[in-house]
């Protein structure tokens, strides 16, 4: 199964008020695993940058000025996804501005429900916690201290990780049934473990527990929980 995880920088919030794209980036995942396969372009915006949105991606006029059109890359990027099922993280945002750039080129537009919004899915399974981009990196563990900016292929890479969080870790098929399978001349009976003859020896030294000891009448005394019957 082809997916493609994506995320774009704007000059702002509308499309229709006059903001553009300036960057997109995406990767390809087959199966859920990265094949290596990216699209990564900046965009001359043919206008100029706002203040708000350059402190939230940096990428400023300058920069900007030699960069392609999105009239020049838009084709290459529907080659790119073809007729993936596309992963983005508030998807509302990012169609609204592919589908306005299509459509001034006079491209076909993507349909909505392409589209699989991870915003979503976090505010479904996480109901009143943060959802942002950064907030699910620090509840799954992923590293992404080099973000100290907005970038559309960097953060199509931290969302394609967090993405395989979301449904179910790394390897999201990977099942164990619950049903025991018998092999070939075992009996129907279900197996359970025999109890071991001989109890494990303790890892803990005696002078270890006379430590732990001396510090739970010290610090808790009566209160410690496991004295209570």
């Amino acid at each position: 199964m082809r997916e493609i995880v994506l995320d774009t920088e704007t000059t702002g919030f509308d499309p229709f008020s006059g903001d553009r794209i300036v960057e997109i980036g995406a990767l390809e995942l087959d199966g859920h695993v990265p094949t290596g396969r990216t699209f990564h372009e900046y965009i001359n915006p043919e206008r100029s940058m706002p203040d708000e949105a350059f402190q939230v991606h940096g990428l400023g006029d300058d920069f900007l000025r030699d960069k392609p059109k999105f009239a020049a890359v838009g084709q290459q990027f529907l080659d790119f996804i073809q007729d993936s099922k596309l992963i983005i993280h508030n998807a509302a945002f990012d169609m609204k501005f592919l589908n306005a750039e299509l459509k001034w080129m006079n491209l076909p537009e993507i349909p909505m429900d392409r589209a699989l919004d991870t915003l979503l899915i976090a505010r479904k399974k996480f109901p009143g916690s943060p959802a942002s981009l950064d907030a699910l990196c620090r509840r799954f563990g992923i590293t992404n201290f080099e973000r100290d900016l907005h970038g559309a292929l960097l953060d199509s890479e931290i969302l394609a990780e967090v993405y395989l969080e979301l449904i179910g870790g790394r390897q999201p098929d990977f099942g164990l049934s619950t049903v025991a399978t018998a092999k070939t001349g075992e009996t129907g009976s279900a197996w359970t473990p025999k109890p071991r003859p001989n109890p494990l020896p303790s890892r803990l030294t005696q002078d270890e527990a006379e430590k732990h000891k001396a510090y739970v009448a010290k610090e808790l005394g009566d209160a410690a929980l496991w004295l209570k019957s």
